[in-house]
This record gives C-alpha cells, structure tokens and sequence, in this order.
C-alpha cells in the first residue's frame, strides 16, 4: 500500500534562531491524526541544511519517541557530519536515514559514491535513501551512482526524488526501490509508474490533501494547491498555515528565511 510522508516543519522560536522543541509532540500528532504514515524529519522543507549538528541530533532524538515513524534526513555538506547523523539517527531509533547530494561543490560520480557509501554504513542496516532534489543540489545524481550504490552496500531501501518533470523522475524507478515522489503534481503519475508514496513537502501543513492524493491516485487538487503556497516565501507560509489550524507553531524560519509580512499573511490564508 502506498505511504504518505510529511516532509515535517521543524518548529522554532525567537526570530528562528532556537528549535521550540515543547512544539514538535503537538505537531506531529497533528500529522497522525490527519492520517500521515511518517515523516521526514530535516529535508527541505524541514530547514536542516540551516541547522546544527547539534539542533539535528537532538530534534530526531525527540520525534522518534512521537506519534509516527521518522525518516530521518543526515544529509549536510560533509561526509564525516552525515555519517555521523546518520549513526545518531540509527542509533536513536529512526526507522531509516535519507541523504541528499551534497550542495554547493558539483562532485564527480566517485565522490558521490563514497559521500553515500560512508553514509549508507554508518546506519547500517537500517534502511537507507538516496534523496534526490536536483534544483537544492545543484546538479543531479546519476542514476549509475546509485546503481553502484546497491553494489556496495546492502541496506539502500529506495529514493525520495523531488524532481520535476515527471521525466526525470521516471529513470530513478529501479526495480527493488522503494521510489517516494517528492513533487505533489506528480504523485499520481508516479503511483501508476510503480512509485510506492509520496513525501511531500504541502502535507506538513495540509495532509489530508496529499493524503487524499496518495489514496486516490488523483495529485491533481495537491499540484494546484503547492503552486498556490508557492506565491509565498513557502517555509514560513505553511508555518503559518498549521499556526491557523490551533497547532502550536509560530511562523518563525532560520534566516537568510524570512517570515510572511501581515499583508502576505492574509492573503495567504484567504487563498489557501
């Protein structure tokens, strides 16, 4: 069956530049109730690449012990911090570990595959995925690089891949992978290409929609709805959306993020 995962908002307080860890039970209830199978915790939308090391390590240290099972997102932009998040993660009880290419320096394939090999061991043998998000990281991972990947090492279970169009999306759907699309516009397309959920960025703040999506086959009403919140600087805009919904989150985003000023947030509200 396939699953719906909210790529979660990680909660802070005073201007962003503290994690309101008294938010994240409160939360993630919200999540589970709304019918969500996990989240992932520290992805994009979660703002992990801003975070510390030691923000990560004890944030995932606290939603393991919540409602809902953690995916949990080590990527950083050293081999020797994600493998250390990722042994932290396997080591706190995460059901499995996801890192994304490193941003910034475009890696050769050889590079690559030992930033995912190092990664990959450090939390064997909990499950772990390769995530793919070409516009965050600056170039793509070959589809080789993961092939060689499974070569290796034995615990790579699937990819998040949150590429658009749906064209390159379609390679990444090896045969033994577990492929979460990352896209909400595409989430029905690659449910019929084999694709086994979702882990969607929109169901932080509206999971009964990407629910829905996922359940039916039918992304349609979640891709007009993500364009919609994309007219607003997204991370504090759906903040403010599960604020709106009696969660206790403030709109606060680690900067160079900014918040929604009063005019974007009402307009916001009244179009969502």
């Amino acid at each position: 069956m396939a699953r719906t995962i909210a790529a979660a908002l990680t909660p802070l307080r005073a201007s962003g530049a503290e994690v309101d860890d008294d938010a994240l039970q409160p939360y993630l209830i919200f999540l589970r109730d709304a019918g969500v199978d996990g989240v992932l915790l520290h992805g994009t939308t979660g703002e992990g690449i801003l975070l510390s090391f030691s923000e990560r390590k004890r944030a995932i240290s606290n939603a393991v012990t919540g409602p809902l099972s953690v995916l949990a997102h080590c990527g950083a932009q050293s081999t020797t911090d994600t493998a250390a998040l990722a042994a932290h993660a396997a080591e706190a009880g995460a059901e499995a570990v996801a890192v994304i290419a490193p941003p910034y320096f475009p890696l050769d394939d050889d590079a690559l595959l030992a930033h995912f090999v190092e990664a990959a061991r450090a939390c064997a043998p909990l499950p772990f995925y390769v995530y793919e998000l070409e516009k965050a990281s600056g170039y793509a991972i070959p589809v080789s690089v993961v092939e060689r990947l499974r070569e290796v090492v034995d615990n790579v279970a699937g990819m998040k891949v949150s590429d658009a169009p749906f064209a390159k999306v379609a390679p990444y759907l090896l045969e033994g992978l577990d492929v979460f699309i990352g896209a909400e516009a595409l989430i029905g397309e690659g449910l019929a290409a084999g694709a086994a959920g979702a882990v969607s960025g929109l169901a932080a703040a509206f999971p009964e929609v990407v629910v829905e999506a996922v359940r039916s086959g039918d992304s349609t009403a979640a891709g007009e709805l993500r364009a919609v919140v994309e007219r607003w600087p997204r991370h504090a805009a759906l903040k403010a959306v599960v604020a709106s919904k009696g969660v206790p989150m403030r709109e606060d985003v680690r900067a160079p993020l900014r918040q929604l000023t009063a005019a974007e947030r009402a307009a916001l509200l009244a179009a969502v």
